[in-house]
């Protein structure tokens, strides 16, 4: 009698553990053991979903995430409003996605910060990749430079609309004289996915030349940056 009863219990503690809970605990043990390089996109998505959506099963919603915005990272840089209004996602879940992304661009400023930055241009091009390519307004960004060519400070000056950025010559060499910069890299988005300079893009790089050289303040480039690749103004021979 006491065994049944014992069988029985089990039997419905089984049927009361949501299908999913071992699955979550399978993908930690993978993540553990071998790192975001065990997982699918999806799965990383499922991990970072889990903090924030205790008693469901995400592994769906993670899939329905990618497929709408192209990619895990597309999922991370998505505006916080598209991620609240995604069925399934509530502004508590769309906070945790994009605080993950926050921090990993934090880590990545700091790891540049008072270090060479010109020695390593793949690097250097990962990075702005990493925290510009899928923004869906053009933001004008600045980084301002040392004598060392040490990174000073990491500054967004302007940002605009899908298509246009201000930037204004004055104000961007009274920043750097602000920060005692004496060369600086200039960065800006095309949403639109072509990484390109446009003549636009050409005269404003060499009007804020023209008012950064009676200071001896250097422009070093002007990047360019889409999601599907970035261009150098200086490689291009544009400047």
């Amino acid at each position: 009698m006491k065994q049944a009863s014992l069988l029985k219990q089990k039997d419905k503690d089984i049927k009361e553990t949501p299908h999913y809970k071992g699955h979550r605990e399978r993908l930690r043990e993978r993540f553990i053991n071998g790192g975001a390089d065990a997982l699918a996109d999806y799965e990383l998505l499922e991990l970072i979903l889990f903090m924030a959506i205790p008693r469901r099963d995400v592994k769906p919603l993670a899939k329905k995430l990618i497929n709408k915005f192209g990619s895990f990272a597309g999922v991370l840089n998505a505006h916080i409003n598209e991620l609240s209004n995604f069925d399934g996602l509530s502004e508590t879940s769309a906070i945790t996605l994009k605080s993950v992304q926050s921090s990993a661009h934090r880590m990545l400023k700091q790891e540049y910060k008072n270090k060479p930055v010109l020695s390593n241009p793949d690097s250097l091009s990962q990075y702005l990749m990493a925290t510009m390519a899928h923004e869906k307004k053009e933001h004008f960004r600045i980084l301002f430079l040392n004598k060392k060519n040490e990174l000073i400070e990491d500054e967004i000056q302007q940002s605009g609309t899908v298509d246009h950025t201000p930037a204004y010559p004055r104000e961007i060499v009274k920043r750097a004289l602000e920060l005692s910069a004496t060369a600086m890299i200039l960065v800006h988005n095309h949403p639109s996915g072509d990484s390109s300079p446009s003549d636009a893009d050409i005269k404003m790089t060499h009007n804020i030349i023209d008012a950064a050289l009676p200071l001896n303040i250097v422009i070093h480039d002007h990047i360019i940056v889409s999601k599907y690749g970035h261009s150098s103004m200086r490689e291009q021979g544009l400047i």
